[in-house]
């Protein structure tokens, strides 16, 4: 299926591994021109070298080393687009960091940690960007959540992060529509991928992470990168016409919320 996005602009955050390298990887597929960006430089570049590898015809890669928890890396990815590309189209908001443990033992600093890392660098990337998107006629803006920001699992404050990222989803969705302008959440189940959180728990305690597989991943298996970033490219794209506002989960049943 051609879903449309050759010759679109699409910024993914968190670019150099993970999701955001499997979501760029799925856009560059499709003929988009991708922007990547990372904290560090070298993870960095070899992620732009395996988009080239990867690229549809004519389309091409820019990368910007930023901290997109701050205003003036995100205005970095932003400008990087928009130079080398001439505009956005797309917005994959895709990093996120919590720390912390039980209520008592999280300290305000771990709080504040958490929302800087995950929620505001999707704040501070969509308000820079859309302006650029408005101008394209309209677009699209992808916040990767979780889903354990719909329902008990995982860290306290991870939950919590995540689960504003899904509020945001809506609120901005509503917003935007009137500029054509669509909003979507993705909520990944439990995905491994090599030096990933649950790839070092698996490293730590085999024998526990395969109890967890078999109790919790009805398919006996975790996700794998490459099945968010193929669901994040089609909800990016003109195929997605009518879907906004609302959170497609991945994540192979895991989840119990209806």
């Amino acid at each position: 299926m051609d879903l449309g996005l050759a010759g679109k602009v699409a910024i993914v955050t968190g670019g150099s591994r993970g999701l955001g390298r499997a979501a760029a990887h799925a856009l560059i597929a499709e003929g988009a021109n991708v922007v990547v960006c990372a904290r560090g430089e070298d993870a960095l570049q070899i992620a732009a070298r395996s988009l080239r590898k990867s690229a549809a015809s004519g389309a091409r890669v820019a990368h910007a080393v930023a901290d997109v928890s701050t205003e003036a890396g995100v205005t970095a990815v932003v400008d990087t687009a928009v130079r080398e590309f001439g505009g956005i189209d797309v917005v994959v908001n895709n990093v996120g960091l919590a720390k912390g443990a039980d209520l008592e033992a999280t300290t305000d600093a771990d709080w504040q940690e958490a929302f800087d890392q995950t929620l505001f660098p999707a704040i501070r990337m969509s308000r820079l960007a859309v302006p650029h998107i408005r101008k394209r006629g309209g677009g699209a803006i992808v916040i990767v959540s979780s889903i354990f920001g719909r329902e008990s699992g995982g860290r306290m404050t991870y939950n919590a992060v995540k689960a504003a990222e899904i509020s945001l989803t809506k609120s901005l969705a509503q917003q935007l529509a009137k500029d054509q302008i669509r909003v979507v959440s993705v909520a990944p189940g439990s995905i491994l991928f090599e030096g990933g959180s649950w790839w070092k728990r698996q490293q730590s305690d085999p024998e526990g992470i395969a109890k967890f597989v078999k109790q919790e991943l009805p398919f006996g298996r975790f996700g794998k990168p490459e099945e968010v970033g193929a669901a994040i490219a089609f909800l990016a794209s003109p195929k997605a016409s009518w879907i906004s506002g609302t959170t497609v989960v991945v994540d192979g049943c895991q989840s119990r919320m209806f």
